[in-house]
């Protein structure tokens, strides 16, 4: 079957150069290395420090229950905000309230006053802010890069990401045993106010997203090859008109979108369950570092680092990759993260687990190209925060429930079994995908946007 559905072209080619003359891009390249470094930072540094403390994978568990929580209630109204009011400042908003927060809880930690309760409130106020955040910075992408540098915009974002934790896990072990949590809490806050500076300095004036769209034009379905200044299919309007309706009614219009795009929808999927096995991930890795591995916060520091260096290196060879037979890439990268979980535990020394985690984060990197940067040429600009919104709710729905599974089946039944049970979550991708390709090969598929296939 052909690859047709994610068919990039030419242009998915890495052009660093141009990408950069981008009006913009280069601030907000900036604004995520520098806030992921931090968020790299936090979360290594609480597991570690939970873990410690309670010897209990399932309390583990717990922060990443509760940082994805707020994941099954914010979306759907996160989403209708995403695309009604300008999505650099949401995203500057969402900086500065996480800035305070985490600050603050530094203090606490400081000061030796900081008590798990507390610890846990911070997580589960980040993870508020985390379920809006992620939508908005993907749909902001998606409005200030022209359609052709999509695949390079979106590798160099994750590149930007990856580069961030990869910074993180090499420094956090380090700074865990000589600073403690308030060290690290200290430094993520700050990055968060880095961050929104960058973000300010992306462009000036207030933009909603329709207003934007507005002005301007929709191209025309017989359009066959996008040029800089074009806006994409992402532009094309459906048939109803825009209007200024309730909260309720621009859910509804979400929902019906995705219901009439079952391509999209299966890619979203497929995102959601591979984006759900990256954070459950982490419920298992601590405990292989620690318990099989005997490594400490370094150990585990260093196998976090492989999984960034691996993303790198992937963010770098999507956009080749993209130009033959992306399905098979896709599908041959989740697999790899399939079966690799599934072995993971059986890596007895340091550095095979390092290795190993390269290889995940690489096509780790691979797989979010590929998918975000289709659903990004295919869907609607006004649509993109609700539709983003959603897939972040199938991937909460399945972070909670296999991260307490995960934790649960690591501390009473056997470490080995939970990573096994990791592996069918990056299945749940492999079928997903395979499923959208179907969609895309299928005959009576006439209405899927030219600018990918």
């Amino acid at each position: 079957m052909p690859d047709s559905a994610i068919d990039f072209g030419p242009s998915s080619t890495l052009n660093w150069k141009a990408l950069f003359r981008v009006p913009g891009f280069p601030f907000f390249f900036l604004a995520m290395l520098v806030s992921l470094f931090g968020t790299g930072m936090n979360f290594a540094g609480v597991t570690w420090y939970v873990l410690g403390v309670t010897h209990s994978t399932v309390k583990v568990s717990l922060t990443v229950i509760l940082v994805t929580l707020p994941g099954l209630v914010v979306p759907p109204f996160g989403g209708v905000l995403i695309d009604r009011v300008d999505r650099r400042y949401l995203a500057m908003a969402l900086d500065a309230s996480r800035a305070v927060i985490v600050l603050g809880t530094a203090a606490l930690a400081y000061r030796q006053y900081l008590r798990m309760w507390e610890l846990y409130s911070m997580v589960l106020l980040l993870g508020i802010g985390f379920a809006v955040y992620w939508s908005t910075t993907n749909a902001l992408v998606q409005e200030i890069v022209p359609v052709v540098q999509l695949v390079s915009a979106n590798a160099t974002v994750l590149i930007a990401i990856q580069g961030g934790m990869a910074a993180a896990g090499m420094l956090v072990g380090f700074t865990f045993e000589r600073f403690g949590l308030a060290g690290v809490l200290g430094i993520d806050g700050t990055t968060y106010i880095v961050s929104a500076v960058c973000l300010y300095m992306l462009r000036h004036g207030y933009r909603t997203p329709r207003e934007t769209q507005k002005n301007r034009p929709a191209p025309t379905i017989a359009k066959k090859k996008a040029s800089d200044d074009d806006p994409g299919p992402q532009d094309t309007l459906d048939e109803e008109e825009v209007s200024s309706s309730g909260v309720f009614a621009d859910i509804t219009e979400g929902l019906k979108y995705l219901q009439k795009q079952p391509r999209v929808l299966s890619l979203g999927i497929t995102y959601a369950c591979m984006m759900a096995g990256v954070i459950t991930a982490n419920v298992l890795v601590v405990a292989l570092a620690k318990d099989l591995l005997f490594a400490g916060a370094r150990g585990y520091g260093y196998i976090e680092g492989g999984w960034a260096f691996g993303a790198i290196a992937g963010g770098l060879l999507a956009g080749t990759l993209a130009k033959t037979r992306p399905y098979m890439v896709l599908v041959l990268a989740l697999a790899t993260l399939a079966v690799g979980h599934a072995l993971f535990p059986f890596a007895h020394m340091l550095w095979i687990a390092v290795a190993m985690n390269a290889v995940f984060g690489l096509c780790r990197a691979l797989g979010g190209v590929l998918t975000q940067s289709s659903i990004m040429m295919t869907v609607p600009r006004r649509l993109m925060g609700r539709t983003q919104s959603a897939f972040s709710m199938i991937a909460t729905v399945l972070q909670v429930t296999m991260s307490f599974a995960l934790g649960w089946f690591a501390q009473h039944v056997a470490l080995s079994l939970a990573f096994v049970l990791l592996g069918a979550v990056y299945g749940g991708a492999v079928v997903a995908a395979l499923r959208a390709k179907t969609l895309d090969s299928a005959p009576q598929n006439t209405t899927r946007s030219p600018a990918i296939g």
